[in-house]
């Protein structure tokens, strides 16, 4: 089959390769990758700005239907629509991490896509437990996008429980910060979505799906809109979902005294903040970390409920064949969500 293989370190090394299929084990299940989503992670291992272990097979964010199954597993069948927690492939199952459930932390863990072969291929294989049945009438193209949606349900639901009545800030209109802005919008948030001068097809897009305001840098000075926007009173929570320095500070700017900040971006480098904005303001400060088991359980319940779909994120599927175009279109932002759709 074909595959998009990082096959060796450095810069670059990336190809459309032709590989064996994997072999369905017997705690395992074959998977026919329908879409996979271009992410981030995808282009900092093209960069070699990620940890990865070449040769590995990229790709992360998937679903597909089930082909095969291993004789040791039970409760899956063929023809099964699936989506896939690939950021669980390889952990330890023994360190306090793996035990609360927060496997993310393992330090043995390894993920698909960069530790361990992805789907950015015709087939993969994963466990049971890695599995999540996509309810009726929930397209598989939508189902590529559940990876970063559970990140958003956690920074958004988990993590800093937003009230209805809050005034929310999303820094970074990016595929995050959009998937961020759907939950806000669903739960009754009045959200004010910011982004950098390039983002205009992005901050439209935010507002298409439910941004009460959008603030595009270069157009209004930020700090003043958001005085006008909020009466003079401040953000009651901040999302910071781009990763930039000035992007941090203008989160810790706006917000209110007691209001509540959650970093969703990875930055990738040493920034300097106003720190004592922490102290003069009293804000609660947090992290969120992609996602746990529970947080998949929460979104699933979440796309049975049918108010919140994905679909509209999509800016365009493109063969894996075309896979530097689709990269390029995320690189120039130009695009909202691209997948990629595995050729026999």
């Amino acid at each position: 089959m074909k595959a998009l293989v990082k096959f060796a370190p450095g810069k670059g090394n990336v190809a459309v390769m032709e590989v064996d299929e994997p072999v369905c084990g017997d705690g395992q299940v074959k998977i026919q990758v329908a879409f996979c989503g271009v992410c981030g992670t995808d282009l900092h291992v093209l960069h070699d700005t990620y940890r990865n272990y070449p040769p590995v097979i990229l790709g992360h964010e998937f679903a597909g239907t089930v082909v095969e199954v291993g004789r040791n597993v039970r409760g899956v069948t063929p023809g099964d629509r699936v989506t896939v927690l690939g950021a669980s492939t390889v952990t330890c199952g023994e360190c306090a991490y793996c035990r609360s459930g927060n496997f993310i932390f393992c330090p043995d863990r390894r993920g698909m896509g960069h530790g361990v072969n992805g789907a950015f291929a015709r087939f993969v294989t994963a466990r049971k437990d890695q599995l999540f049945k996509l309810p009726e009438g929930f397209s598989l193209e939508e189902a590529a996008l559940s990876e970063p949606f559970a990140a958003a349900v956690q920074a958004v639901t988990e993590v800093t429980k937003v009230r209805i009545g809050d005034t929310a800030l999303v820094s970074g209109p990016g595929p995050i910060g959009l998937l961020c802005v759907k939950l806000l919008a669903a739960e009754g948030i009045r959200t004010i979505v910011a982004g950098a001068a390039g983002d205009g097809v992005r901050l439209e897009a935010a507002r298409r799906i439910g941004a009460a305001v959008t603030i595009r840098a270069g157009e209004r000075d930020f700090l003043e809109a958001i005085r006008e926007e909020t009466g003079g009173a401040g953000i009651d929570v901040a999302f910071e979902c781009a990763g930039h320095p000035d992007s941090v500070r203008a989160c810790m700017q706006s917000l209110r005294p007691l209001g509540r900040y959650t970093q969703v971006a990875i930055c990738g480098e040493e920034i300097r903040f106003p720190i004592d904005a922490l102290i003069y303001k009293q804000l609660t400060m947090a992290g969120s970390m992609c996602y746990t088991v529970r947080t998949w359980e929460r979104m699933m319940r979440i796309f049975a409920e049918g108010r919140i779909r994905l679909g509209d994120l999509i800016s365009a599927v493109k063969p894996l064949s075309e896979w530097e175009a689709a990269f390029d279109l995320c690189v120039t932002k130009q695009a909202l969500k691209v997948l990629l759709s595995p050729e026999a």
